[in-house]
């Protein structure tokens, strides 16, 4: 017998990654700095901003605005009560405030009742871009932080369509054979045979461009591999003699399938899960960054390099970086992932 090794130290650090990911994803908009909905707060003129910088704010009065439960802004966010303008510097005089707009030399003047709050500690506050600013003046931490939820969505769901596809057609499969078999092993094959990326391009094309279409149009590409795994194991299996004392016993098909078989081929599937996992990230990424993914204004890493690859051969690399350095980090984990799994659920070793 090969003698398992105790302790996986890649695949550890994969699972540490992992949850880290999924409570940054849960708490986004706790965690995000712009915490306005899709993290798409705009500043033109504070566009591309070097990481670290600090710039003075200060808040208008915005009656338009609703206070919101707590669950509400975990799951949307919450618009502030107020209206942030960008400023070199301010003064107040008398029952008006001076200030010179951010990068600009002439002074604008505010009444005392536009403001939010009576006291400048009220009224104004300093803004740390920990990351800088993307083209459009957005915070780049809030972007990567709030496009978690995307990349994490899609596996997810993806993943959960490629199950259901896969196992239920899988079990069929290999269970009944026959002509049965031989007709969902050609359906198998065709969609085998057309390039992964291309089918998911045209499904998004057919189903249109949006957030949930995305899920679909990956989860519907994943099945196959599933289906050949769970079809191969069921096959082996279904002459083992549990299988024939539940067909003795007159227990249903449906029944032996999923409560018999099923149990006991989830080791390879679980490995194949993580995979696909990492796939669905790259290819939602993918298309994201070809234009036909997520659109705007929700942030996806994929969109992100698309808005800035330009800047990698400027002094702003690192707005294309980031995101591509996220989407390689949490893919890697999940690889990872897999192969932890497959060590530990293998009972040969």
């Amino acid at each position: 017998m090969v003698m398992r090794n105790s302790y996986n130290i890649p695949g550890f650090f994969a699972l540490i990654i992992i949850t880290l990911t999924i409570f940054i994803a849960v708490f986004a908009y706790y965690l995000a700095p712009d915490s306005s909905p899709y993290a798409n707060e705009m500043h033109l003129e504070l566009s591309l901003l070097e990481p670290q910088a600090e710039v003075t704010f200060i808040k208008l009065r915005n009656d338009n605005t609703k206070d919101v439960s707590l669950f509400y802004r975990l799951i949307y966010g919450h618009k502030m009560n107020y209206r942030s303008v960008p400023v070199n510097t301010f003064t107040l005089k008398e029952n008006q405030l001076e200030y010179e707009p951010y990068n600009s030399s002439y002074i604008k003047k505010l009444k005392f009742n536009e403001l939010e709050g009576r006291s400048p500690d009220d009224y104004s506050y300093v803004k740390v871009f920990y990351l800088g600013t993307d083209k459009y003046g957005r915070d780049l931490l809030s972007r990567l932080i709030v496009a978690t939820r995307i990349s994490l969505a899609v596996g997810f769901i993806s993943v959960f369509i490629s199950l259901f596809i896969g196992i239920t057609l899988g079990l069929i499969s290999g269970y009944y054979g026959s002509w049965v078999d031989k007709t969902i092993m050609w359906l198998i094959n065709v969609v085998w045979s057309i390039p992964t990326l291309l089918m998911v391009i045209a499904i998004t094309l057919a189903l249109g461009k949006g957030f949930w279409q995305v899920f679909v149009a990956v989860g519907l590409t994943m099945w196959v591999e599933v289906a050949r795994v769970v079809r191969g194991q069921v096959m082996s299996l279904k002459k083992i003699e549990y299988v024939q004392a539940a067909q003795v016993l007159g227990f249903g098909n449906i029944r032996i399938m999923f409560a018999h078989i099923l149990p006991n081929i989830m080791s390879p599937i679980i490995v194949i899960s993580a995979a696909n996992f990492a796939s669905a990230i790259l290819m939602e990424a993918g298309l994201s960054f070809l234009g036909i993914g997520v659109q705007a204004p929700i942030p996806s890493w994929g969109s992100m390099i698309k808005d800035h690859y330009a800047y990698i051969i400027l002094d702003k690399a690192y707005l294309a970086v980031a995101p591509g350095l996220a989407i390689m980090f949490l893919v890697l984990a999940f690889m990872l992932l897999g192969n932890m799994l497959r060590d530990r659920l293998d009972v040969r070793t």
